[in-house]
């Protein structure tokens, strides 16, 4: 990796984790068409990468969440334990079964279209009368972060993309989401990096990360991870419903555009 491309590759991971870092997302899966279309890192290599991204970006985020005491609660452990495991086993598809991604981007697409512009439209009507929160039982927060984390180990993202917009679909709010989804995708990460990591020396092909790109786009994120968690609470929830609303299109516009190419 030269000079130009490793600025480029923090810078990216920077502003991305800036932007996506308040509404719980480590911002991965927008980092994921960078790193194939402008800095070229090949497939399936790019999937171990983006999770390298996800481990060294993590912790600047969830410092300041620790920090503020945001980290505890059952939510975070639920998601953590539904995660973990998943993410083992999508690796494990990635690199034998090596599935075709157009059915995955069109299930992301199908449901994170509609999902970000009923949030972005709920958002704006501003109901007189909140909804009240709906959080999941502890068994369907697992089988859901498991089906994340399968999603992630599969497709290299971490899972906040997915697990934000469902969530706070439900009407919790996005200060309680928020954490407990960067800290289920930092384990995800940490846990999927390192079994691909393993995996790289049984079989051939690129599916060990580009170390020196995961480690210079995941300082990017580190920086940018810490800032995007220090304006969380200076952020209305209206404003941060709206933006998780806006990831959520753009990741779902983002996986439809791809899949017309």
């Amino acid at each position: 990796m030269d000079w130009p491309t490793g600025l480029l590759g923090f810078a990216a991971g920077l502003l991305i984790s800036v932007a996506t870092a308040p509404v719980g997302v480590s911002g991965a899966v927008f980092l994921l068409p960078v790193q194939v279309s402008v800095l070229g890192v090949p497939s399936p290599a790019v999937t171990p990468t983006n999770l390298l991204y996800n481990v060294v970006a993590g912790p600047g985020a969830l410092l300041r969440h620790h920090r503020a005491g945001t980290l505890r609660g059952p939510l975070t452990r639920l998601l953590v334990l539904g995660t973990v495991p998943g993410v083992v086993v999508g690796a494990v598809i990635r690199v034998f079964a090596v599935p075709g991604p157009s059915v995955f981007r069109l299930l992301i697409a199908v449901l994170l279209l509609p999902l970000g512009g009923w949030l972005c439209l709920r958002t704006l009507r501003r109901a007189s009368r909140p909804a009240p929160a709906r959080e999941p039982s502890p068994r369907a927060a697992i089988r859901l972060a498991m089906a994340v984390g399968v999603a992630g180990g599969i497709y290299g993202i971490g899972g906040g993309s997915l697990l934000g917009p469902i969530l706070v679909g439900r009407g919790m709010p996005v200060a309680k989401v928020a954490p407990a989804a960067l800290a289920a995708t930092f384990m995800t990460s940490v846990v999927g990096a390192g079994t691909y990591a393993l995996l790289s020396l049984t079989t051939t092909g690129d599916i060990a990360p580009y170390w020196s790109l995961g480690l210079a786009c995941g300082l990017g994120g580190l920086c940018g991870g810490y800032l995007g968690a220090r304006l969380q609470p200076r952020l209305p929830e209206t404003a941060l419903r709206l933006l998780l609303g806006v990831l959520a299109l753009g990741v779902g516009g983002l996986y439809a555009v791809q899949l017309l190419r």
